[in-house]
């Protein structure tokens, strides 16, 4: 893909490109609006000479047989949507825009209402991108690795099906940091702090940072606060426990512990890219429409 970057602050490119011409559209399955209205795009960008792919976003193995084709995938649905499509994007380079048909929305860069006022700009070039970063986590069982994982929210350490609390001896870049007894840990990014980790009391972090959150869920006579780690720390989590705990990646799927499981954290090799139309100031403003308390009356 013929391009020209200019770079400016972190996590910021501008790009001027005017070959966005392979497109992926992934639709939510579970939501009738999203499937018309990825026939609609489809049909438009085939006007424009794009060649489109459409599929759902969760037949995975789908997408992956046909991402190195795409030069931008276009996600309709929720932050969910985007989430799903991040992790399979991040490997291959792969631009993501979302349009928000969801709840919230902190990721989504256009609606259901104005994408065809804004998608002439696009293909004209007239964008910027938004690089966010990633997490790679390894689940290690009896000294050997069993399987990793990249994720742009959060990595979250947890009890199981039972209101019992788990024991998680933490480590920072190799040292012993603290036992966090509580419900979880959550090990979120900058963009995750706008999620799970929000819910708990955490921090709210600009999207560019490249630093690692850690909060504790529900903790018990333990560390209590939020702790942002310098760029570039490694996070490894022992599960001490007697019954089942679990590892969730983005709160789509999880794994079962067991007692001495450990997890390593740390930033991915792989970032997230995201196509922006909005003003580089818009995570604020997103921040604050999404914040406004609803008026019940």
């Amino acid at each position: 893909m013929a391009e020209s970057e200019v770079p400016l602050i972190a996590g910021w490119e501008l790009r001027v490109c005017t070959d966005v011409k392979h497109i992926g559209l992934l639709h939510h399955p579970r939501i009738p609006r999203s499937q018309t209205l990825a026939v609609e795009i489809a049909r438009w960008l085939r006007e424009q000479e794009r060649t489109v792919w459409s599929g759902s976003a969760w037949d995975e193995q789908a997408v992956l047989d046909r991402i190195t084709d795409f030069d931008l995938i276009i996600t309709l649905g929720g932050d969910g949507t985007i989430l799903r499509a991040a992790r399979m994007a991040a490997r291959h380079g792969v631009l993501i825009l979302g349009i928000n048909l969801g709840r919230v929305g902190f990721l989504a860069e256009l609606t259901p209402a104005n994408w065809r006022e804004k998608f002439p700009c696009l293909l004209e070039g007239q964008y910027w991108i938004e690089e966010r970063m990633m997490l790679h986590a390894e689940f290690w069982r009896r000294g050997e690795p069993q399987q990793s994982f990249e994720a742009l929210n959060d990595v979250v350490v947890s009890r199981g099906e039972l209101a019992r609390i788990v024991r998680l001896p933490t480590y920072i870049d190799g040292g012993y940091f603290t036992t966090y007894v509580a419900d979880g840990l959550i090990v979120a990014t900058a963009t995750g702090s706008t999620a799970y980790a929000l819910a708990v009391g955490g921090p709210i972090l600009p999207p560019e940072l490249k630093n690692i959150l850690l909060i504790p869920i529900a903790p018990h006579l333990s560390m209590e606060r939020a702790i942002v780690l310098s760029q570039g720390a490694q996070v490894e989590v022992e599960v001490s426990t007697d019954h089942r705990a679990i590892l969730t990646i983005d709160g789509q799927f999880h794994v079962e512990l067991q007692h001495g499981d450990r997890v390593l954290v740390q930033a991915s090799p792989y970032t997230s890219r995201f196509v922006r139309l909005q003003e580089r100031m818009y995570f604020y403003q997103t921040l604050m429409e999404r914040l406004r308390p609803v008026d019940v009356n």
